[in-house]
């Protein structure tokens, strides 16, 4: 990932009381993640020593417990690749394509339900929050009559965060209900006037969240779980339901620790809650992979809402940029790749697909803890990409 992108990484000051604000950089995505879509090229896959090359370096240089990748070519070839060991205790293999919190691709999910109702003329993307969700939006700067849905994917609504890192850390298996986690959003003031400028933010997918439960009258899970994972295959990714902290398939542990010198501690069993519609979705490198192929290729979205989907608006880090839900990011042998990405305690994954058709997926069984593996996790994607 890009030095840039770092600062995406750093907590939100957390709010006094009994409700902390809950914060950006670790649910979903650092801008480094969450940029991260990668299609390799064709060759990629006939080059397996680039790849595993590069998850080493991950796991030796930058001390991550375990890397994984699956590579997909233009005909859909796919190879995958481990490094590491999937669980420090036992010194157990890493699972091949195993399970892993997604994370901040989880956005990509909530934003294509949230276009397909507005293709099935359920939702208009124009329309202010308070024509789903009347009065629900109020605070300080912050008022729902003046935010639209579509600057709720975008992130130019100016609504403030409300995910705080350390809060999770300290409590991590504490189930949220949205509204709470909204609640901690809506004490603070509006960061900007809607539309004014971009900045990533997981209130705004909560936000999305509670529009499609009102619009569809069904769980969110449900709505992704139907209308994406049954609808194109996605055999290892889920929703998890409420109170469900385990990952159900064959995974390597997550891990996190607080400084470079701290040991590891295992959280791979948390509550998602407060990821929720930002954050909560549980897949794999090939499920990804097999996701933004499949969106990017038209199947999920018609021609109209697609295109929406894809326009985009400058998303800080250099030539970066963010559409709804989705974000193209330059490659250095030229064009861009599609794709969204995610950090969450115990996991961070980047990946996505070019429009030739090449795909790739990395996951790190800990969140990057400095800007030099940032960089290495980015790098291994490009080069992929571009072989």
């Amino acid at each position: 990932m890009h030095a840039h992108v770092s600062p995406r990484f750093r907590p939100t000051l957390s709010r006094g009381g009994r409700r902390k604000t809950l914060l950006a950089v670790t649910v979903l995505t650092g801008a480094v993640m969450t940029t991260g879509a990668l299609f390799p090229s064709a060759a990629s896959a006939a080059k397996p020593d680039t790849v595993q090359k590069s998850l080493n370096t991950l796991v030796v240089d930058d001390q991550i417990p375990s890397a994984s990748a699956s590579v997909a070519d233009r005909e859909g070839r796919t190879h995958h690749y481990t490094a590491g060991v999937g669980d420090l205790k036992t010194g157990a293999k890493v699972p091949k394509d195993g399970q892993v919190r997604a994370a901040s691709n989880t956005k990509a999910f909530t934003a294509v339900v949230t276009l397909q109702l507005v293709a099935e003329k359920k939702l208009a993307l124009d329309a202010p929050v308070d024509t789903y969700l009347p009065g629900l939006l109020r605070g300080e700067g912050i008022d729902g009559r003046h935010i639209t849905v579509r600057q709720l994917l975008q992130h130019t609504s100016g609504l403030p965060e409300y995910l705080d890192k350390r809060a999770v850390l300290e409590d991590p298996q504490r189930y949220y209900e949205p509204r709470e986690l909204l609640d901690s959003a809506l004490a603070q003031k509006a960061h900007f006037s809607p539309g004014a400028k971009w900045e990533y933010n997981n209130t705004n997918y909560l936000v999305a969240g509670l529009i499609i439960q009102k619009v569809t009258g069904r769980p969110l899970g449900e709505e992704i779980n139907r209308r994406i994972v049954d609808r194109i295959g996605l055999r290892h990714t889920y929703f998890p339901t409420p109170g469900d902290m385990t990952i159900r398939e064959p995974h390597a542990k997550g891990y996190h620790r607080d400084t470079a010198d701290s040991p590891w501690h295992d959280v791979t069993e948390l509550d998602p809650s407060w990821g929720w519609a930002a954050g909560a979705v549980i897949t794999t490198n090939s499920d990804l992979n097999r996701f933004y192929t499949a969106l990017l290729g038209g199947k999920l979205l018609p021609p109209a809402q697609l295109a929406q989907m894809r326009t985009t608006v400058p998303a800080g880090a250099p030539g970066v940029r963010y559409g709804l839900g989705l974000t193209s990011t330059p490659l250095p042998c030229g064009g861009v790749y599609w794709g969204h990405g995610g950090t969450i305690p115990g996991y961070a994954t980047l990946g996505g697909v070019t429009e030739d058709g090449r795909a790739v997926n990395i996951a790190l069984t800990a969140m990057p803890g400095d800007s030099a593996t940032e960089q290495h996790a980015q790098a291994a994607v490009e080069t992929t990409l571009c072989r």
